[in-house]
């Protein structure tokens, strides 16, 4: 019987192939975990030399990619440079950026872009025929080909059909990776680090079983972790999973401190997570405080509004704190109406179904979570410290985004590194190929007992969400982080007897992830001491007694 997660022609030839029903197994040579932009231009690639599942928690395109806005940043014209993308870059990451890196994927660009338009990918142009390019915060020359204001969507939209119609590809939607299958094989005791090595996964489909995946290579693109903050731009589906299960398979991660705030998101009780992208801000949209004055330059005297985003992200906070006020606006009434339907034709309407005319009033914005500059380590071929095992896009940590990352440098990383990626296994085909497939034990299928009460997954999401909003937000104080990390500690331990004694749900998995992640960033905000780049921290002076207190306290969240 072909198990229900398969339909169709394709889903049964690959199933007949793949699939072994007398031990509920399945044998893959690529294991990807993830369906945005970078897993399922990896998939593509892969296709070529084996067999390919991609895994996806929701829809193959309910991805932080399919949401992307902005567009694609690269050296598409004439008068621009890589000298000058790589100094934009590295501007950006506040001098924490691997040049050799951001000079590999910046000289990979334009190729990636092609190589997107013959994948069907409609990105807009002048009437001249040329690619029309925007600008946006931290570029000093027009550089982000773009689909008007849905690039992530229309990218998302080509690679969804290429991989759909790919017979060497099968995708699973609405399952959950549980954890990876890793070990340390042919460790010496002697070895302080022995390598450990990754053999698969272990999947919960939509009706709650445990089923195992072996795969000669495992790789990572869940995207980033904005939902570990109240207030993101990210989709629900963005709970730092690939990083949570990287950490527990035993892959480093670096770089988790820096968290990039977007400075404008719509602030509206209806608006739930609606990114104001940073091209509005490149066309000309200044940002007003409550009184209608422009206060950007006041911060960022040069550039204002069109200076980094950690730097518009903090003057924005600092702005209503002195004000008091909820949110602060983004006024672009001065550029022609039509002009904004066509340029910004989703954010026009979505902002006029709010009761917002944005080519007459202000939008009202404010700094929400959205993008996760560090991630799991990886070298130049997007390789974890786990043998067989790759990570790319938000996920990883590649040494391109430094302390912050210019914009729609994001999805050109998942674009370069899924080549690079793919170029190393082909590369080393016959390693890889041709290692035997591991013999997976069955998960655990211990009896459970179902929670019949959700409010309590709920009420531990909504703590750590509030907890790292206040203490491990925008401006950060050591006193407050320690707080944050006793607090998070506390819930993580009721987390587990969760997992402990009910049976397995997605929000309890996702829960289970998302704290990880939590704890694993407010401990890296403790191990940085300075400021730098997205972690800007205020310096206090603390006895080791007063310390010691606030390591002991038990703060009651806001609910």
């Amino acid at each position: 019987m072909i198990p229900a997660f398969w339909c169709g022609k394709l889903g049964q030839m690959f199933h007949v192939k793949h699939f072994d029903e007398r031990d509920n197994r399945m044998n893959v040579d690529f294991l990807v975990i993830g369906s945005g932009i970078a897993g399922l231009s990896f998939a593509i690639k892969a296709a070529q030399l084996g067999s390919v599942c991609v895994v996806t928690k929701k829809g193959s395109a309910d991805t932080a990619t399919n949401l992307a806005q902005g567009g694609v940043a690269a050296v598409l014209a004439a008068s621009d440079s890589f000298t000058s993308h790589i100094h934009d870059t590295i501007a950006a990451g506040d001098g924490l950026c691997v040049e050799s890196v951001v000079r590999m994927v910046v000289e990979y660009g334009p190729t990636r872009i092609a190589e997107l338009e013959n994948l069907g990918v409609r990105f807009s142009r002048e009437t001249n025929g040329q690619l029309s390019l925007g600008k946006e915060g931290g570029h000093s020359q027009r550089r982000v080909a773009h689909a008007y204001d849905l690039t992530g969507h229309e990218i998302e939209r080509a690679l969804v059909s290429a991989v759909l119609s790919h017979r060497n590809i099968a995708v699973l939607e609405n399952h959950m990776c549980v954890d990876l299958v890793a070990n340390a094989l042919g460790a010496d005791i002697r070895e302080v680090k022995p390598q450990v090595s990754c053999h698969g996964a272990y999947v919960m489909d939509p009706q709650g079983a445990i089923f195992a995946i072996c795969a000669r290579i495992v790789v990572l693109c869940t995207g980033g972790a904005g939902k570990v903050y109240l207030y993101t731009s990210n989709p629900d589906i963005a709970t730092g999973d690939g990083v949570a299960l990287a950490v527990r398979a035993g892959a480093e991660v670096s770089n988790l401190e820096f968290v990039q705030f977007h400075p404008t998101c719509l602030y509206h009780p209806q608006a739930k997570n609606f990114l104001i992208s940073e091209a509005v801000r490149g066309e000309g949209a200044l940002l007003l405080n409550r009184r209608g004055e422009r206060f950007m330059v006041d911060y960022e005297p040069e550039l204002a509004e069109l200076a980094t985003r950690d730097k518009v992200a903090r003057a924005i906070d600092t702005e209503m704190k002195k004000t008091g006020e909820d949110c602060v606006y983004l006024d672009i009434t001065h550029q022609p109406k039509n002009f904004l339907q066509t340029r910004f034709p989703t954010i026009y309407q979505k902002c006029l179904s709010l009761g917002i005319d944005m080519s007459a009033a202000p939008i009202p914005v404010v700094p929400a979570a959205h993008y996760l500059c560090g991630g799991v380590s990886t070298n130049i071929h997007g390789e974890t410290t786990v043998r067989n095992l790759f990570a790319l896009g938000e996920t990883a940590c590649t040494g391109l985004h430094g302390g912050n990352r210019l914009a729609s440098n994001s999805l050109l990383e998942a674009l370069v590194f899924a080549e690079k990626a793919f170029e190393y296994c082909a590369s080393n085909r016959d390693v890889f190929l041709n290692a035997p497939l591991p013999d997976l034990l069955p998960h655990s299928t211990r009896q459970r007992e179902t929670i019949d009460e959700e409010i309590l997954i709920n009420h531990n999401w909504d703590i750590i969400r509030r907890v790292m909003w206040n203490y491990v937000g925008i401006v950060r104080k050591r006193s407050h982080l320690l707080v944050a990390q006793r607090r998070i500690e506390d819930v993580r331990i009721e987390i587990d007897d969760f997992l402990e004694t009910y049976k397995w749900t997605n929000n309890m998995l996702e829960l289970r992830n998302i704290s990880l992640v939590a704890s694993l960033i407010t401990k890296a905000c403790l191990a940085r001491k300075k400021s730098c780049g997205l972690h800007y921290i205020i310096e206090e002076k603390m006895s080791p007694a007063e310390q010691e207190q606030l390591l002991s306290m038990r703060v009651k969240p806001a609910c």
